[in-house]
Order: C-alpha cells, then structure tokens, then sequence
C-alpha cells in the first residue's frame, strides 16, 4: 500500500465487515426517529426558518421546485443559506449550522476561504471572470495538475463534472473507434443522456431515463458494484459486436463509495480493460484532490487513461471540470485545430475562464501548502469513531464508515437496495428513502447539514472541538429513535 501519510485515508475500511453490517441493516426493520421527536424536529423550521420558507414557497413560481439544484431539495423544504465561512453556513433566519455538504465537496479548505477569495478579488480587479480569449492561469492550471497526477499527461477544462465525463466518453470512442461504455451499476457520472442509465440504483437501467431517446443509451451498458465477473461477461460480449471502447468507474466505490470497493478491485479493472483493448476513466469529480493531491488514483497506484475532474479542480468556484489524461487521448479533441485525425467535438464558451483557471491554481496550491486533504481526513476520523461510539452506545443498526474525510452514515440503508431482491426494493424503497429525509431534517434542527441525511464531507476547517459539538448533535438525534414495529 503506499505511503498514506500522502493521503487522506489512513485505513482503508474493512469492505467485507462492511457490507455485512449493511446488509444486516437492510434485512431488519427500520430504525427511525420517534414520531415525538420527529414532530420537535419539524417545529424548528415552522419556528426557526420563516424566511427561508417564505422564500422557497415564492421561488416555486419560478423555478421548478423551488430550488436550482438537486442538492437543495431537502424535506420539509429547502432551507436559504445567507453566509458561509470555515466550517459553518448561516441562513436567512440568522441560524448557524457545521457543513458536512462543502457544496457536494469541493471545499477542501473550509468555504469561503479567505487567501483564495483575495487572489480571485486580485483577478476580477484587472481582468474580470471571462474574456473569451487564452489567459496564462489555464497553463498555470494544467501544468499544476500535471504535476499532481502522473496519468495525466494533457488537460482539457470543462464546465462541469457532466460536461467532463460527457467528454471523457467521446474520447474514448473516437480514439478506439469501439462504441461501447460500461460503467457501475448505481453510480452517477452526471446527467448527460448516454450516463442517465441505471442511475443511483443498480440494475434498472432505463427507469430513469423519460425524456432520453433509447438510441442514446443503448451503447451504455451496467455491471453489478465489486462484480468482475458480471464486467467480464460485458467485455467477452462486447468483443464479438465490435468492442468497449470504455469502462468508467468511480475508485472508491459508486456516490462516492457508499458501496465501498476492495482495495484490489481497480488494479483487478485495470488488468481487464488491458486484456480487452478498452481505456479505463476514472471519475475522480469528487475524490480528485479530497483523497489526495493524487487523487484516488495515487492512493490505488493505478493509472487510468482519463480522469474526469469537477467540483475540487476549482476549490469551490464556479464552472469546475476537465478531462484529463494520456496525451494521445486528450489529443482527439485538438484534431483538425493543429492535431491530426479524427475529432471529438467538444465545446463551451465559459470553460477555462480566467476566474475559474485562477481559483483552482491557487485553491490547489493551498490545498498542497496548508496539507488540506490530510487535516480534512483526520477530521473524517473523529467523526466517524465518535459516531461508532454513539451507535454502540445506544444499540443501534445503523452503518458508519469512512474513507478519509468522505464519511457515510447508513441509518435507513436505502442506497443499497438493489434488483437483487426486487420484491424489498418495490416495498421499502419510498419509507426507506423519506426515513432518510428525516434524519436529514432531523441532524439540520440540530444544526448539521449533510448530504442526503447519509454522507458527510469535513474539511481542513473542521476542528477538534467542531468534531465534538456535531457528535453532542448527532447524539441528540441518534439517541431519539427507536424500532418501527
């Protein structure tokens, strides 16, 4: 294994213990709040957050739901943020909270990091956010995570970590001339429409397509999470109609390892993308730099052919992607501008900005300086054995583990229901799913935001005595649930 003081992780979970703790969670009725306590929890925001209601409430006017993105969708209804800083948001009713969402895990150095938000104020005083035209920061940019990543011998900034993978696979294809993309089942690579294809829950394939023509998925294909055999079956198949021209995966596992991988499996994909011609991506969106500077990939010692970067690659700021990669590959989208061969069209005005290029130089610069990604694991640490002590403590069912600063807290267990069992996943997926929309709402009165009510993301701002004020919080809304009879 290598030298984990480099990394965020330093001991990659027991995967095995793990899934059979999960799968005992799964197999037993649910754990929930009491519905006493429930009903305090939903008195906070009828109390505490009547401007935030009242703002989403009018916003539902005009925007769809109420919100812009998914991540705002919390239950009972999303909550206005005002300000944030370090460790903490504050909201439009003045209520402080401990962010465990970092925007979905970009803010490595806390938000609103003030050394970074300098440099952008330099910027914006002599350039302003975007000129349509090359500015140095972009080759600053590239070179800095070159240096980062030995895989990544070119890199291409995007928009988005959708625009990104949406990249990444037309890479592929135009450099294999194969047309066929594998990736996990259960795993989000954005939302373009080839990606949309057994989303969040494996085997289903299409549910979740409405709106997709099935031409666009029908070259994207699924294997079960952990299965080489099953991925095995899809290269053998695939070889007899022309090729794969990819597998994509996420290293640690799908949504950011709820479903956890063995320490093997990537080099064991490697080994199989090799004996079948295929080029491996790596989607390192959310692991890409919160692992390490070296990304998941450096901790595995493995080098995929492209890594799909997005939300660290700008510390936050806006318009984070890019692709990067094997020269060779990267090169297909310069074809016919300067390169030779075939092109892979790819686009976007805004991408590389000078604002973006900036705040990711130095985000990462300060990231490697202050050694952000190991501060921000050790905090993942604490929390994740203080939140093992209260489960113990209580007798609960529920499921914690970590990997680094990225920590998962399985309490309802419905992000591993799957069509392996599909009479449990058509009865238990909807109470499943809304018992994990009150823990959430639940840990938010008690002043902690999560991702989900399920996964938690700490950052370099997250001290000792921040660790132990969320673990007193989490206490208070463990210690109040009981078995559903």
């Amino acid at each position: 294994m290598n030298d984990n003081q480099k990394y965020a992780i330093s001991e990659y979970p027991d995967v095995e213990d793990v899934y059979r703790r999960l799968n005992a969670l799964i197999s037993q009725p649910m754990h929930k709040i009491t519905p006493e306590s429930m009903q305090a929890n939903l008195a906070y925001f009828d109390q505490k957050c009547s401007r935030s209601k009242a703002l989403t409430d009018e916003a539902k006017r005009y925007i769809p739901g109420g919100v812009q993105h998914n991540l705002a969708f919390n239950y009972p209804f999303p909550i206005a943020i005002e300000k944030a800083e370090g460790a903490y948001l504050w909201d439009v009713d003045g209520n402080r909270y401990i962010d465990f969402l970092q925007a979905g895990g970009p803010t490595m150095l806390g938000s609103n990091y003030a050394p970074l938000r300098e440099k952008i104020f330099e910027l914006l005083s002599s350039c302003g956010p975007v000129t349509g035209l090359f500015h140095e920061y972009e080759l600053k940019l590239a070179k800095l995570i070159a240096g980062y990543m030995p895989s990544v011998e070119m890199f291409r900034m995007l928009g988005s970590g959708t625009e990104s993978v949406m990249a990444a696979v037309r890479a592929a294809r135009t450099f294999t001339r194969k047309k066929f993309v594998i990736k996990v089942g259960g795993a989000y690579h954005g939302w373009s429409d080839s990606m949309v294809y057994a989303l969040h829950v494996p085997g289903t394939r299409r549910l979740e397509s409405k709106g997709i023509p099935r031409g666009a998925t029908a070259s994207t294909q699924e294997f079960f999470p952990n299965s080489l055999a099953d991925l095995r079956r899809h290269l053998i198949f695939n070889r007899l109609r022309g090729g794969t021209a990819a597998v994509i995966l996420e290293p640690l596992g799908p949504e950011s390892g709820t479903r956890p991988v063995p320490f093997d499996f990537n080099r064991q994909v490697r080994q199989l993308c090799d004996e079948f011609g295929a080029l491996l991506i790596f989607d390192e969106v959310v692991t890409g730099f919160r692992v390490g500077m070296g990304g998941a990939q450096g901790y595995f010692g493995i080098k995929p052919d492209l890594t799909v970067f997005g939300k660290c690659v700008t510390g936050g700021y806006p318009m984070a992607g890019g692709v990067g990669g094997r020269a060779d590959v990267i090169s297909t989208f310069a074809a016919g501008l300067g390169g030779t061969g075939e092109r892979a069209y790819i686009g976007g005005t805004l991408s590389a900005n000078p604002l973006s290029c900036a705040a990711g130089y130095y985000a990462l610069q300060e990231m490697e300086r202050t050694n952000a990604p190991i501060i921000a694991g050790r905090a993942g640490d604490k929390l994740t054995k203080g939140l093992q002590t209260i489960i113990e403590k209580h007798a609960l069912p529920y499921v914690v583990f970590n990997q680094g600063s990225i920590v998962h807290l399985e309490t309802s267990g419905v992000m591993l229901l799957d069509l392996h069992n599909p009479l449990r996943l058509l009865k238990e997926l909807k109470p499943r799913k809304h018992m994990m929309e009150e823990m959430g709402a639940a840990y938010m009165a008690h002043g902690l935001i999560t991702l989900a009510g399920s996964r938690m993301y700490t950052s370099m701002a997250d001290s000792d005595a921040i660790i132990d004020d969320a673990l007193e919080s989490f206490e208070a809304v463990l210690s109040s649930t009981a078995r559903v009879i």
